[in-house]
């Protein structure tokens, strides 16, 4: 008798036993549901109008465009801008379609990168862009650098250069000449360039997005904000707009610098919701402080419930929540409940200033 409950001690001890249900779980399968009976809030609509700053041409047909002007009407979305990354008959094709649907898009172009190397390429890339402006663009879009040079626009990338170099530079000015905004990205978040390990906090995207920096030429995390600083500073007439928060979301003080130092420097907030939820008063304090100078930006398709996320993580205060299959984190998320003096700011009157 004292020999098993001796046995019983050791395994209750060592954990070595069995309900019959366990057993491993990846953590792609790992897919919590909070158990905490808290405030739940689902706001179909923003509290005030809304300009999006950041979206693509998702919709593809005259029918995928109405629903999404019908779920920009439910939302409360006055209007959205569309980075088509695009440049030439491209660019005029996209705007044929949505300006069909006046006041409720505006469409911004790319930049020709074609020749980039050669030496008469400036030139020729400003006049597509006079162009571009003619036809309808009324900014430039997303522009892209994670390391290797800018991309994203269409036809084709330019390795090697990114946004602070010298050949940049008259394009630029050119579009602080014609009132243009520039969109850029630069780098990715800080999650991205960290070991796929057991200690990375965002493993499950950073594995995904992994960037790749012992590659000759590849420039740092630090290197490409630098980048976007140089130009900003060498363009004082040309209004920059940082998106994703700079993706400096694991530490905001490196993007609230820039914007102190740079009245011509904004940042959007698009696709960068799961990535500052889970520190709501860190976040909350960043929008106060800087409330004059961030853009409501979504870039994440045009679906009613992608509208409804993130009015609830900007005005409500809801706790512990999750959108795995909108985000792929594993983190819960939390709302930021904005002042509604800072959320008008937010949605709308910040993007009204900037746009013609």
């Amino acid at each position: 008798m004292i020999r098993k409950i001796v046995t019983l001690i050791l395994i209750v001890m060592t954990g070595n036993f069995s309900f019959g249900q366990e057993q491993d779980i990846l953590l792609k399968e790992y897919d919590p549901v909070s158990i905490y009976n808290i405030p739940k809030t689902f706001p179909v609509k923003a509290k005030y109008p809304v300009i999006d700053m950041h979206s693509h041409p998702y919709a593809k047909s005259q029918s995928e465009i109405e629903e999404w002007i019908s779920n920009m009407d439910k939302a409360g979305i006055e209007k959205t801008i569309l980075l088509t990354y695009e440049t030439g008959v491209a660019f005029d094709s996209i705007y044929d379609v949505y300006s069909e649907y006046e006041g409720r898009f505006e469409l911004w172009c790319g930049f020709d990168y074609t020749g980039y190397d050669q030496p008469d390429w400036t030139k020729k890339a400003i006049a597509e862009l006079v162009r571009c402006y003619k036809k309808g663009a009324r900014g430039v879009g997303e522009l892209g650098d994670k390391g290797e040079g800018l991309s994203y626009s269409q036809p084709t990338a330019a390795p090697g250069m990114h946004i602070d170099d010298k050949r940049m530079v008259p394009l630029l000015k050119k579009c602080g000449e014609l009132g243009m905004p520039v969109n850029i990205h630069v780098a990715e978040p800080y999650w991205m360039y960290q070991p796929i390990d057991k200690h990375n906090d965002g493993l499950m995207n950073a594995k995904r997005w992994k960037v790749d920096t012992t590659k000759n030429g590849i420039l740092g995390h630090a290197a490409l904000l630098k980048t976007l600083e140089n130009a900003v500073n060498n363009n004082s007439g040309t209004t920059f707009i940082a998106c994703h928060f700079a993706n400096t979301s694991y530490d905001l003080s490196i993007l609230g610098n820039l914007l102190e130092k740079y009245p011509n420097l904004y940042a959007d907030i698009s696709a960068r919701y799961a990535e500052t939820a889970p520190i709501p008063r860190r976040v909350k304090k960043f929008f106060e402080k800087y409330q004059d100078r961030l853009l409501y930006g979504t870039d994440m398709g045009f679906s009613s419930s992608m509208y409804t996320t993130t009015f609830r993580i900007l005005e409500t205060e809801d706790e512990h929540f999750y959108y795995k299959d909108m985000f792929s984190y594993h983190w819960a998320l939390n709302g930021f409940g904005l002042s509604d003096n800072v959320l008008k700011k937010i949605y709308y009157e910040n993007a009204r200033r900037i746009l013609q």
